[in-house]
């Protein structure tokens, strides 16, 4: 009953209505889908943006040269978001990536790239906005890094201590995108402190009640099984 008729899980969440057209098992594998997408909107002409998302750990696949090669020839309205969250899986990202990272390459290529404080949502806005606009004014492709962390491990199971320092984490902690964003809707005026705790509230219902209708709804049929795959 849900996006994915409860076979895709949280990884794989596809919505075409919403132009959410969905992962897959390929790490990095979406900047295809997502080339291929561009290219139909180019085509189409009415100013559709399209945009793949991805972490530090896909900035190595050799997907991105190939359809980034394409996407600035072709001018195509694409923009790569990669959330750099400084580990793949257990492994700091600079010991992995040589040079100085993603933003570099895709300016090799001729390609704008903006990198930003990924916990400052405002900063992440304001970039995302103008390498949109000149998506959708035909101008090509363009690359956004967003430098920030993940709090928990990699996987179920592993709390991500191993490799990181107490230090280290209390740092970023101190930069948390939510947190700072309220200190900011609150300094601007835009928000009181108790206009931001009512907003929790509301979300925290809306979770807890997103969670109690998937526990309630039906699991899908056996019959299903072959449904919806290609092979």
């Amino acid at each position: 009953t849900g996006y994915c008729r409860g076979k895709g899980g949280e990884m794989h969440i596809a919505d075409v209505s919403l132009g959410i057209l969905g992962a897959n098992g390929i790490v990095g594998g979406g900047r295809g889908i997502a080339a291929g997408s561009a290219f139909t909107a180019k085509r189409e002409g009415k100013g559709r943006v399209s945009v793949a998302f991805f972490g530090d750990g896909a900035v190595n696949q050799g997907l991105w040269y190939e359809t980034a090669n394409m996407a600035v020839l072709w001018k195509l309205p694409l923009i790569y978001v990669c959330e750099n969250n400084q580990y793949t899986e257990f492994t700091h990202w600079q010991k992995l990536t040589a040079g100085e990272g993603l933003a570099v390459r895709a300016r090799a290529m001729g390609m704008p790239a903006m990198e930003v404080d990924g916990n400052d949502v405002v900063a992440v806005y304001q970039a995302a906005s103008e390498l949109v606009e000149a998506a959708r004014q035909g101008k090509g492709p363009g690359t956004l890094v967003c430098h920030t962390i993940r709090y928990g491990g990699h996987h179920v199971g592993e709390p991500g201590t191993a490799y990181r320092t107490k230090e280290e984490m209390e740092e970023w902690r101190q930069r948390d995108a939510i947190t700072r964003c309220e200190k900011r809707l609150i300094h601007e005026k835009i928000l009181a402190p108790e206009e931001i705790e009512t907003l929790h509230e509301e979300i925290e219902e809306r979770i807890k009640a997103a969670v109690e209708k998937a526990r309630q709804d039906p699991y899908p049929e056996v019959k299903e099984v072959e449904e919806h795959v290609y092979a």
